[in-house]
């Protein structure tokens, strides 16, 4: 199915929070980061696998502030946005599978003009043969199946998004401040990401997802009551105005990029947030509960239940 929240009308129960409490107005869901450890984030209690993910937002300012959208496995596969603070013309775009670090040749940054200062729609679209990044209507990277050498992210995954420091250096690593164009300073604050709204389209069909053995392929996935990519008709309906080549950055090993979890994910850049799920501590954050569902505009409804929204 297709979900479509528009965050100027308040919370969903689809999408839980940690990390601190973001808040929302007539622009949408605030996600503000004033003092050390704060680390606000909404998290999707369902996977996709293999879909489209469409946010539109205003990235943070701010040096060391990172603004991130992450789609995340629990076998850490990830795919990725992510926006520095200390440039409102570029976003980092980037991807990983089942958490391998041993090279950080994935991220590029490509062209975000004015992310800061309007608001742009963001999309991820994954299929089992690409991942694009668009921006604003523009493509501004594919990655085919092929080029990932092995690395293809293909397990099903949550949405995550939200905004956190980078920058400092009492609580990150020096490479990752030093990734974060940090230091931060706090006073400047508070250095909010605003999100508007969010679409997300699953291409899979089915109750819910397993891991039908331990290769991580995609093909060893099960649905249940549905079919692995059975939704493939949702794809490829994203209206490009433009295309651009990627700028491809040489990132340092000693620099971490992409990825957000603490302890449990090895392509982490230090995003504090804790696992509050029932999937046995592998970073989840729970799942649909049984005899409920989830609403076109992102509610939990109990099965049989009104679509009304209140």
């Amino acid at each position: 199915m297709t979900i479509n929240v528009d965050f100027r009308r308040g919370s969903v129960d689809s999408f839980i929070a940690s990390g601190g409490a973001p808040s929302y107005s007539s622009d949408g869901v605030t996600f503000s980061v004033s003092r050390p450890g704060e680390a606000p984030q909404l998290s999707s209690l369902f996977y996709i696998m293999f879909g489209r993910v469409e946010v539109t937002m205003k990235a943070a300012p701010g040096a060391g502030i990172v603004s991130s959208l992450v789609l995340l496995s629990d076998t850490l596969d990830e795919i990725d946005f992510e926006w520095l603070g200390a440039d409102d013309s570029e976003v980092q775009t980037n991807y990983f599978s089942k958490g391998q670090t041993t090279t950080y040749n994935r991220g590029q940054f490509n062209p975000a003009p004015n992310n800061q200062g309007e608001f742009i729609t963001y999309i991820i679209d994954w299929t089992p043969q690409r991942i694009q990044w668009y921006v604003g209507g523009t493509l501004v990277r594919t990655l085919g199946y092929d080029e990932a050498e092995g690395q293809f992210p293909q397990t099903p995954m949550q949405v995550k998004f939200g905004a956190w420091s980078g920058g400092d250096s009492a609580t990150n690593p020096p490479g990752t401040v030093e990734w974060a164009r940090g230091p931060t300073d706090y006073s400047r604050g508070p250095f909010s990401m605003v999100v508007r709204g969010a679409v997300v389209t699953d291409y899979s069909t089915g109750k819910s997802y397993t891991y039908g053995d331990n290769s991580g392929t995609w093909q060893s996935i099960r649905s249940e009551g549905g079919k692995v990519y059975g939704n493939s008709g949702g794809a490829g309906g994203i209206t490009v105005t433009a295309s651009a080549a990627p700028v491809a950055t040489d990132v340092s090993p000693t620099v971490p990029v992409g990825g957000i979890g603490q302890g449990n994910t090895a392509t982490q850049t230090g995003w504090p947030w804790e696992p509050t799920g029932t999937d046995g501590g592998r970073g989840g954050q729970g799942a649909i509960p049984e005899g409920w569902r989830i609403t076109p505009d992102g509610k939990l409804r109990p099965v049989g239940g009104s679509t009304v929204s209140e």
